[in-house]
Order: C-alpha cells, then sequence, then structure tokens
C-alpha cells in the first residue's frame, strides 16, 4: 500500500520537536551536506572586499544631531522659532499645525583619531574607533514613518513583499555555514518605546524560501524546540530525517517545486542545528576578558550579547547577521533616552569591532550601524522634557571592515541639519556600496518576477559610495 506523506507524519511519534524546528527554519535551510550554497554562479562579479555583513541596526531612528552631526548654528537658535522655510510644504510627521522650536545639540562634540572626526560625548567607545569608520552624514530615505521607513532600509523600497538585504545578498552569494542559517537576525531592546520589528523586515519575498532570514533569540534556547524531544537519540532523529527526505524525494519526482527542494535542505539544516545551536550559545569557551570587553557573560537578551554571538556566527560561516536594539524612537525625553539607548550599545559597538579585528576578521567583514532615518533639528515645544521627531531628508550612518577605508566623514547636510546637502546618499546607494564590498554589481543581480526582472536596488538611479572604500 503506497502510504502518504501525511499519513507517514501523522503515524508517526519521533522528532517531533525536529519537524517543528524544520518547520521554523523550512524555508532557511542552508547548504545541502557538505556542499556551499552558491545560488549564483555569475557572483562574485569582481574581487571582493568582505566575506560577510553585520548591520547593528538601531531600531527607532537615532539622533545625529547627538551622535555625529554637530549644528554649531542650531546651537546659536536653541528655543527660538524653526526658519519656516526649511519645513514649509514638507512633510513633517506628527508635527502639522504646531508650534516648532529649534533645539540645540544636546551634547558635546569632540574630535577623536588621527583624522579628527567628530563624535559625541554620548559615544566614548565609538570614539575610540574615529580611524576605523567611515561617516555619512548625508543619508536620505524616502520614508517619514517607521514600518515603511524600516522596510525602505532593508528591501530598498517601500512595497511589502520585497526580498530583504540578506536574502539578497543569500541570493547572489550563499553561505559558507553548514550547520546554521545564513542570515540570521538578533533583536533587543532598551530606551523609549521599544516598538516590534515585522518578520517581513526579514522575509526572502518572492526569491526562493531558502533565502530567508531566521531570527534566534538571544536568551534561552536560540531556536525554539532545538533541542531533541526526550528519549530521542541523535541517531534515531538521524533516520527519521533521512526517511522525510526519501519521502519528499520521491514527490518531487512527480511534481517538481523548488519549495520541496527547500523543505528537503530544511529538515537536513534542522538535524543539523541541534548540535550546532547549543553550541553557539554555550559562551562558556570565551575567556573572561573577552566577556568584559563586551559587557555580558552571555545568552542573556543584550545588545552586548548579541555582539558576541555575532562575533560567533561570523566565525561559523554565517554570511549576513543583523541586530536590532529597539528604543531609539525619542520624541522626548531626549538625553535620558539617549543615555540609555548609547549606554547599551557603545561599547559592545566597540567590542565586536576590536574583538574581530583582534583575530583577524574585520578585514572581510563589513559592519554597518545605523536606523531607518534620522531626527528633526526642531521639537513641538509642549512644555514636555525636549525631544526629536522623525526625519528622513538627512541622517547618519557608518561602515567599518572589509573594504571600507576608516576615519573619514562623507556628505554634508545644510546649517541647520535639515536638508543633506552634499554627497547626497539615499539607501539605494548603501545597497550598492554593501552588495560592491561583497563582489557583486548591483545591476547585476536580479530575479525574474510576474515578468520584470527585480533588483535590490530597483530601477531608480543608485550608485556605490566611492569615497567610504579603501
Amino acid at each position: 500500500m503506497t502510504q502518504t506523506r501525511r499519513c507517514f507524519l501523522g503515524r508517526t511519534s519521533l522528532g517531533l520537536g525536529s519537524l517543528a524546528l524544520a518547520e521554523l527554519t523550512g524555508v532557511l535551510a542552508g547548504p545541502a551536506p557538505g556542499a556551499v550554497a552558491a545560488a549564483q554562479p555569475a557572483f562574485p562579479s569582481h574581487w571582493p572586499r568582505a566575506k560577510r555583513v553585520i548591520f547593528l541596526y538601531m531600531s527607532g531612528g537615532p539622533s545625529q544631531f547627538e551622535t555625529f552631526d554637530y549644528k554649531p548654528r542650531l546651537a546659536e537658535l536653541d528655543g527660538q522659532p524653526m526658519p519656516e522655510s526649511y519645513t514649509k510644504g514638507q512633510p513633517i510627521a506628527q508635527l502639522q499645525g504646531q508650534t516648532l522650536k529649534c533645539l540645540a545639540p544636546q551634547t558635546k562634540f569632540r574630535r577623536y583619531g588621527e583624522s579628527g572626526q567628530e563624535i559625541s560625548d554620548f559615544l566614548p567607545w565609538t570614539a575610540k574607533l574615529a580611524d576605523e569608520i567611515a561617516i555619512i552624514r548625508s543619508m536620505t530615505t524616502d520614508q517619514i514613518n517607521h514600518d515603511p521607513a524600516h522596510t525602505v532600509m532593508n528591501t530598498g523600497t517601500s512595497i511589502s513583499g520585497r526580498p530583504s538585504i540578506g536574502s539578497w545578498v543569500l541570493y547572489g552569494l550563499g553561505s559558507e555555514s553548514r550547520d546554521l542559517p545564513g542570515f540570521i537576525v538578533l533583536t533587543s531592546q532598551g530606551g523609549r518605546n521599544p516598538q516590534p520589528i515585522s518578520s517581513r523586515q526579514w522575509h526572502s519575498g518572492f526569491l526562493p524560501g531558502r533565502f530567508q532570514g531566521m531570527e534566534f533569540y538571544s536568551s534561552g534556547d536560540a531556536v525554539h524546540y532545538v533541542r531533541p524531544p526526550q528519549g530521542v537519540s541523535l541517531d534515531r532523529q538521524r533516520r527519521l530525517v533521512d526517511t522525510i527526505a526519501e519521502l519528499n524525494a520521491v514527490r518531487n519526482e512527480v511534481d517538481r517545486n523548488p519549495e520541496v527542494d527547500t523543505r528537503i535542505a530544511a529538515y537536513e539544516t534542522a538535524f543539523r542545528m541541534q548540535t550546532s545551536v547549543p553550541a553557539l550559545m554555550d559562551v562558556s569557551d570565551e575567556p573572561q576578558h573577552v566577556l568584559d570587553m563586551y559587557g555580558t557573560r552571555g545568552a542573556d537578551g543584550s545588545f552586548a550579547a548579541n555582539c558576541l554571538l555575532a562575533r560567533r556566527l561570523a566565525e561559523r560561516g554565517v554570511r549576513f547577521i543583523q541586530l536590532y536594539h529597539r528604543g531609539w524612537d525619542h520624541h522626548g525625553d531626549l538625553v535620558p533616552y539617549m543615555t540609555t539607548c548609547c549606554g547599551l550599545t557603545d561599547k559592545p559597538t566597540w567590542a565586536l569591532i576590536t574583538d574581530l579585528k583582534q583575530r583577524g576578521m574585520l578585514d572581510e567583514t563589513l559592519i554597518i550601524w545605523g536606523g531607518e532615518f534620522g531626527r528633526t533639528p526642531m521639537f513641538q515645544g509642549k512644555g514636555q522634557l525636549p525631544g526629536r521627531d522623525h526625519h528622513m531628508r538627512a541622517f547618519s550612518m557608518w561602515l567599518a571592515g572589509g573594504g571600507v577605508r576608516g576615519g573619514v566623514t562623507i556628505g554634508a547636510t545644510d546649517e541647520l541639519g535639515y536638508n543633506a546637502v552634499e554627497d547626497v546618499c539615499h539607501v539605494r546607494d548603501l545597497h550598492a556600496t554593501l552588495l560592491h564590498l561583497l563582489g557583486v554589481d548591483h545591476r547585476k543581480l536580479s530575479f525574474k518576477f510576474q515578468g520584470l526582472d527585480f533588483r535590490l536596488t530597483g530601477v531608480l538611479p543608485a550608485r556605490v559610495i566611492q569615497p567610504a572604500l579603501s
């Protein structure tokens, strides 16, 4: 009698944990056993300067005026009405009809390193990296509210359902890791209004499902059901996974479907993760001085722990690692919340870059720091402790690591920091630069969907940010 897959799974009592894990990781599978998941033989299209990306995503939009873009003129106008010539007819989220007052930088700036880069007192540890980072002061985006701005930063468009950056990178280059997904996301929080991040920000969109990102939990089990069920040995798990793969293969001979191939690989990856993930999360092999450098004991849900895990993931060949820290939406109480957010993220960021450099990995790892947009030079002036609102016309980000020219400041804003006016860099340009450093020409990385050739950088002009390159 022919036994269907549904019948087999319904009758079996073993390995339910691994099946659930495979469902979670299903469309996230890494390479098949013994192989590297090289998705596009055409890439890299030129010599890559970096092998992997770690995106330190400051969710909520950190203020450029309290981090990397000092404006003395704004200090002179503190408390005075914001000139209408800047704001008239402009999209200003939540500020329509309000009395807008200029808000001076809420901390001091100093020059650091041989490069003399200006960095605020909120970031004393990042200041130690002045000669390692390329600060871009002239970033712009298309959206002024959080979710669509996240979507632009992560997918290149505000249209939901498009592939994320990490998915495009995996599609073009594949993963070097046999035991872990090639695109992993970690989240932490602390600060004002830690808004949730939708999982579609790391989705594969219309790309094959195996290129989707996977969220790891930074405390407890990194992945639900990662541990084998009680009383089930790895040998029995192995036999179950092999049997399911055989059934899937039989079905695939009848009805060829690339998602069945994805599912076969997913079960295999899920099985391998049952040993690799616990080893990843167990930081008992880390020297005490390394834990002290990051400021964590490991796997405690903090940004510091996630930075340490990012380094461990990079060592294991994960291609794209994204760390979200939620809490940067500082509409009010700017100073105390900047103190909180910077206190949670500043030293771990320094530790990650320092650790990678000491291990000889920084030259092959691209680090990106920034959020979905910036903040306004004015505030509403309603009597609360001042804060800054959403702003898409100008904000700051920085790059470091593989192929990046450290110690440079790129672009400039006007005297009040409202508009980017020199060497303006759109999010599309950031994406083009990221791909370029990985050895991928953004104009050639495409996928045909509904009769169109789609790209991460879309059809509007996009350029590599040459001043950021070493």
